[in-house]
């Protein structure tokens, strides 16, 4: 009897997607909740000509909606081609960093272009560990 050794991640059954996006969303709040109201760092940041906190609720919400798109966007790749993981997975990373020029740029302050940074890179790591750890092989796409 010989025992083989997968070289490639093992895919995690079940409803792990859905988890992975209530997990973004609920690192996300309790690191804004630390940020904000516990360390009383003022997240706020500029659009346009205006000044605009950044809330609890938004958080969540764009937490929520970049974790849907990412999970969309491996959903796509698995029906379309065969290295869709790693694909994913170099598209996942390259959005998170593009997506720091955001809150570094647009931040109130040197607190809030951290804090709203470390915000992005907390939904950025969850969702791309999480997701890709559900991502389906080749060979169990085919089985």
């Amino acid at each position: 009897m010989t025992i083989t050794k997968s070289t490639s991640p093992t895919r995690v059954a079940g409803k792990s997607r859905l988890a992975v996006i209530g997990a973004s969303s609920a690192a996300t709040v309790a690191t804004w909740a630390v940020l904000a109201p516990l360390a009383g760092i003022e997240l706020k940041a500029e659009q346009g000509s205006s000044t605009t906190e950044v809330t609890g609720v938004a958080v969540f919400l764009a937490a929520t909606v970049s974790a849907l798109a990412g999970w969309g966007l491996l959903a796509l790749l698995e029906r379309r081609t065969v290295n869709a993981r790693k694909i994913w997975t170099i598209l996942a990373v390259a959005a998170c960093i593009l997506s720091l020029g955001s809150p570094l740029v647009s931040g109130v302050g040197i607190g809030a272009k951290l804090g709203l940074a470390l915000l992005h890179l907390v939904v950025g790591a969850v969702v791309v560990l999480g997701l890709r750890r559900t991502a389906l092989s080749a060979g169990d796409r085919c089985n």
